[in-house]
């Protein structure tokens, strides 16, 4: 009788210490050549998971469209992409939210004895855009051009193409100029090509003063309401390895080879590019600012990208609490 109860008691204690010790899991969707994967190798090289209250499960996408595809059907937990993207599903029914990964925008992009030295150069040149027409840097370059009344957008010759392809274009001068996705940039500018504006300084030239974030983590808010504590440290763990990244030099080397890149003049641009990306201030008053963005998107796509909702959906971004 007495090993009755010693075996069962025993029961109950290893049983008790599994459900204890049982880590709520995070299902992140990742691109294989994303950033982000930065990050993730410094959370492992750190041991900054170690002690968390969670496990992150990495699981591979082979594009954006596939990781926004794999959200929708509940087969990861979060991915990173826009927050326009978010508002757009939000007003469908959507339960998606945003919380800030970078605020790292793309540029445009000249070689170095190139004449075209502003924006109002642009005027009769060729100029190519990756992401195509919809793409928010090349929509809000059209903002500004309105904004400053030249008539330069009708004079362009574009040429849409992926971002690989337009840095081949403009190393055989097929195109005078292009605006891309900034890492493409930033490799261009180590080459001696010069940056005329970036996405940052459109924004700014249209009134904006605050730095929005480009990209963020995607989740539902349904799950994240039942998770925020979970939510919250991730958040606040993959914060501090990007600060390790751009405070540590060591930190950094050993991400080199995610980057693809062997001379030290790109990686060196590439982390400063990088760095200045980061999170510093998420506020109310950076969500005020970004409704204002969504207006220029909304009305120069007409409704392509943003859908037909005429602001921005509240509670597209999620804040800790």
């Amino acid at each position: 009788m007495k090993f009755k109860f010693f075996f069962f008691s025993l029961l109950i204690l290893i049983s008790s210490f599994c459900f204890a010790t049982e880590k709520t899991t995070i299902r992140l969707g990742v691109l294989a050549f994303g950033t982000v994967n930065w990050e993730l190798e410094t959370l492992k090289n750190q041991h900054l998971l170690d002690n968390a209250n969670f496990q992150l499960e990495i699981r591979p996408v082979a594009n954006p469209q596939a990781g926004k595809i794999a959200l929708q059907s509940g087969a990861v937990d979060m991915i990173v992409s826009d927050w326009v993207w978010v508002s757009r599903l939000r007003s469908t029914g959507s339960d998606f939210t945003f919380y800030p990964y970078s605020t790292t925008s793309g540029a445009l992009v000249v070689p170095k004895n190139s004449p075209i030295k502003s924006l109002a150069d642009l005027k009769n040149t060729k100029l190519g855009i990756a992401g195509g027409e919809l793409d928010k840097n090349w929509l809000l370059l059209q903002a500004l051009s309105k904004q400053n009344q030249t008539d330069l957008i009708s004079s362009i010759e574009k040429t849409y193409g992926a971002p690989p392809l337009l840095n081949q274009q403009i190393r055989r001068n097929r195109v005078d100029a292009i605006i891309t996705y900034w890492h493409y940039a930033a490799k261009l500018e180590a080459a001696g090509y010069r940056r005329i504006i970036s996405g940052n300084d459109i924004m700014h030239q249209l009134g904006i003063k605050e730095e929005l974030p480009t990209l963020g983590y995607v989740f539902s808010q349904h799950w994240a309401n039942n998770n925020k504590s979970i939510i919250n440290e991730f958040f606040s763990i993959t914060k501090k390895a990007k600060d390790q990244l751009c405070q540590s030099d060591k930190i950094w080397q050993q991400i080199i080879p995610l980057t693809k890149v062997k001379d030290n003049a790109t990686q060196a641009i590439l982390r400063d590019r990088y760095c200045q990306g980061r999170i510093k201030q998420w506020g109310k008053t950076e969500q005020q600012a970004a409704t204002k963005i969504y207006t220029f998107l909304r009305q120069l796509s007409n409704n392509k990208l943003t859908g037909n909702s005429e602001t921005l959906q509240p509670g597209t971004f999620w804040t800790m609490d």
